[in-house]
């Protein structure tokens, strides 16, 4: 990949990498001004994620972790320990997810392993990357402990199974609840702006004002 000189780029570059059968969006974000990187939703397939990562020629400097499932997390132990690496988030609550990591890997046939945050992550909390600092926003409903990476300047989030495009995320998992996921998507996303662009956990990019739009479950029509 042909780097350009950081002054003409955006702060913060992103790239989309789908894992695991699962096909979940393990994210690379990096601060183009120091190239330090974090891996967010390391859920599998770990030998392409660091070919992503030699490709940008970025250094990963910690894993952030939007929530407890497999196919988001199954991975970060050994990419941790590959890396020599923190890991940040997801929130305590979804302790008991990442208690079931191994069980979970049986029954989907997707590796996993059980690891213990450095840094659990709650409302209100701020993570860095390089020179950026993303917003921490908790978002129960599709799992208690599920929180947003939210990066002001660039109007850009990463979202993981709160909302999709033209959906949002099953809440009929244990300790699931589609009110508490209601009220995050509307009250903690969409006052963010309906310019912000965001990353979904399955699935193509979509804006908050797209969605507000047209989305059959969150959209304004539909709560109206």
């Amino acid at each position: 990949m042909k780097q350009t000189p950081s002054s003409t780029l955006p702060p913060m570059q992103v790239a989309i990498l789908p894992v695991t059968p699962l096909q979940q969006n393990c994210t690379l974000l990096w601060c183009t001004a120091t190239m330090k990187a974090a891996v967010i939703d390391p859920g599998g397939d770990l030998d392409r994620i660091k070919a992503l990562v030699a490709k940008a020629g970025v250094t990963v400097e910690k894993l952030l972790i939007t929530h407890g499932h497999l196919d988001h997390c199954g991975g970060a132990a050994q990419l941790a320990r590959d890396l020599g690496v923190p890991i940040e988030g997801p929130h305590e609550a979804d302790l008991f997810w990442i208690a079931k990591l191994a069980e979970d890997s049986g029954r989907w046939g997707v590796p996993a392993e059980i690891f213990t945050p450095t840094r659990w992550l709650d409302q209100g909390d701020t993570v860095t990357v390089g020179n950026l600092t993303l917003d921490v926003l908790h978002c129960p409903g599709h799992t208690p402990g599920h929180v947003v990476f939210f990066h002001q300047p660039s109007r850009f989030a990463v979202v993981g199974d709160v909302l999709f495009q033209g959906g949002i995320g099953r809440w009929d998992f244990p300790l699931g609840n589609f009110d508490d996921l209601v009220a995050s998507i509307t009250g903690r996303l969409w006052p963010l702006g309906e310019d912000v662009m965001f990353n979904p956990g399955h699935g193509p990019r979509s804006t908050f004002g797209h969605e507000r739009a047209t989305n059959p479950w969150v959209g304004d029509a539909a709560l109206a």
